[in-house]
């Protein structure tokens, strides 16, 4: 391998969680001790009536990323101010989370962090319980994919992009109760096999392993949450006519208590956030779409899918602008 491809591939891993530039300044900053460490994150709150309750999205970075770099990688501030949610930033342990492949170096317990994050949020504003929410991109995705087995008492939803179940982790996948999920995956990723197998591993310097395949992932879910029927892959209005990628979307009907499970396929697609931005060149990372804005799409899906069993009203989702096509 030469040096400038070790260098370029060194530089995704340190990138992959977030954009290399952080935003200006955030709300604010936090800390808690768990395991014996100081964990920190950073929270985001939207103008607007404190007093009332307010759903609580959670964004995990990827391996290599950081809180910090999230809210400009995601521009999910942005449509969180449009939607009234408090989106909390959690910071992995040397830049990664223990999301349930056996080849994860750190063995932390990160979903005994979330949980605990969690419960200090929940006391530090007015979440709306019915309305947790996460979601992540690449190691913070495959983890979010754990935390949909490991908190679905806590969870009502979560989202992931580029990323998909460990498959070292499958089989102690036993969610209490059903969680509405929903799947982002670039049929061209490099680095997670939108077919499954084996993750990049950077030359060792990332954490490799297996996944699932997109395909598998979505299907787990889906018997998981007792579904009835899967729908056709349906192709989505093209929004941006130069960018050669194509978003399909599938859903899957009759899950039980209200869940759901949704994939967007994005054809062509790289290891990337969809309407995020092309933070490494494409050989590196494959394409950055912008068929589909995520952030706005998993946050529609979110307010839709309040925590099942709830015998609250499910409150219709605010409507959120899109963005302008290129």
């Amino acid at each position: 391998m030469s040096p400038f491809i070790r260098i370029a591939l060194l530089g995704a891993l340190i990138v992959l969680g977030g954009f290399v530039r952080a935003r200006a300044a955030e709300d604010s900053s936090g800390s808690l001790r768990f395991g014996g460490l100081g964990r920190t994150y950073l929270v985001h709150v939207p103008p607007g009536d404190a007093n009332a309750p307010r759903p609580l999205l959670l964004v995990f970075h990827g391996g290599g990323g950081t809180a910090r770099g999230m809210p400009r990688f995601t521009r999910m501030d942005e449509v969180a101010d449009r939607a009234g949610l408090i989106v909390a930033y959690p910071q992995g342990i040397d830049r990664h989370w223990n999301d349930g492949r056996a080849s994860i170096k750190n063995k932390a317990d990160d979903v005994g962090f979330v949980r605990a994050l969690i419960d200090t949020l929940e006391r530090g504003y007015n979440v709306d319980r019915r309305r947790v929410y996460a979601a992540g991109i690449s190691n913070g995705g495959i983890f979010v994919e754990r935390l949909a087995c490991d908190l679905s008492d806590r969870l009502a939803g979560v989202a992931v992009v580029a990323g998909a179940l460990a498959q070292d982790y499958s089989p102690q996948c036993r969610p209490s109760r059903p969680v509405s999920v929903l799947e982002f995956e670039g049929t061209a990723d490099p680095i997670v096999p939108y077919g499954g197998g084996r993750v990049v591993d950077f030359g060792g310097h990332g954490e490799g392993g297996m996944v699932l395949s997109a395909e598998a992932t979505t299907a787990f879910w889906a018997r998981v949450d007792g579904c009835a029927t899967a729908g056709a892959l349906q192709p989505q209005s093209v929004r941006a006519k130069l960018d050669p990628t194509r978003a399909y979307f599938q859903d899957w009907q009759g899950c039980r208590d209200g869940s759901a499970v949704a994939l967007y396929q994005i054809q062509d697609g790289g290891h990337t956030w969809p309407g995020g931005p092309q933070y490494l060149p494409r050989f590196i990372v494959g394409r950055a779409s912008r068929q589909v804005d995520a952030s706005e799409a998993m946050v529609r899906f979110f307010l839709d899918h309040p925590r099942v069993g709830s015998l609250a009203r499910v409150m219709p989702s605010p409507p959120l602008p899109r963005l302008a096509e290129n």
